[in-house]
């Protein structure tokens, strides 16, 4: 799955270069988003467009309450997440890691929460375990993923440890010096926290405890 921002792509004039000129859609699923969207008005038109040219009914839902920090605007979010869904879009909000928010997200029918792991860009890996631990152990009727924030294959791994379901990243692969063998180290990571997460890792103790039994018998 490849997400693109709808107000950034060249989606009308055929004579121009085109993000989508170099994606085998019969391969990758194309998760168009609103990107650069800062009141519910702008969204809902942005993803209203998306669907008008053949990209899809699924939207990676932004609103942007904040220049600098690019944090969402949670209220304008949820107001865009009603209306889209009622219009039949599959909606996937980019969020804070607010459980309240989240909460109110899925009963407005989001198909999936996204909360991030740090500023947008950022690649400071997940800064808030408790309140993303909280959230996996809260929402257990949609999927959750990790949007923003990861800057290495490390942080993914820790998020699908954590219990998501994915993680959505661009940067991390983009800015790496060799973006080919970030993006292959990202794939090992996400499959390795996952397996972490379905096996049940052990409990931590504060002192040691001897990991060779103390009584038994040897076998041969």
């Amino acid at each position: 799955m490849v997400t693109l921002a709808v107000r950034r792509v060249n989606l009308t004039d055929k004579s121009k270069e085109s993000e989508l000129d170099f994606i085998d859609r019969s391969k990758i699923f194309i998760l168009p988003n609103t990107a650069a969207c800062y009141t519910a008005e702008d969204a809902i038109r942005t993803a209203r467009l998306a669907r008008e040219v053949g990209l899809s009914n699924w939207i990676k839902l932004e609103v942007i309450g904040d220049q600098q920090t690019l944090f969402p605007d949670n209220e304008g979010l949820l107001e865009a997440t009603r209306t889209l869904v009622k219009e039949g879009f599959v909606v996937l909000p980019y969020t804070t890691d607010d459980l309240v928010n989240a909460r109110k997200l899925v009963d407005a029918g989001a198909a999936a929460v996204m909360p991030l792991a740090a500023p947008i860009g950022s690649g400071l890996g997940i800064q808030n375990f408790t309140n993303l631990r909280i959230l996996r152990e809260m929402i257990t009727d949609v999927p959750l993923i990790v949007d923003a924030g990861v800057g290495t294959a490390s942080d993914a791994a820790i998020a699908m440890e954590l219990g998501f379901d994915g993680v959505l990243l661009n940067t991390a692969i983009a800015e790496a010096e060799d973006p080919e063998r970030m993006a292959f180290a990202m794939k090992l990571a996400v499959e390795a926290g996952r397996a972490a997460y379905l096996a049940g890792r052990m409990t931590k103790r504060m002192y040691a405890s001897a990991s060779s039994p103390l009584v038994g018998t040897i076998g041969r």
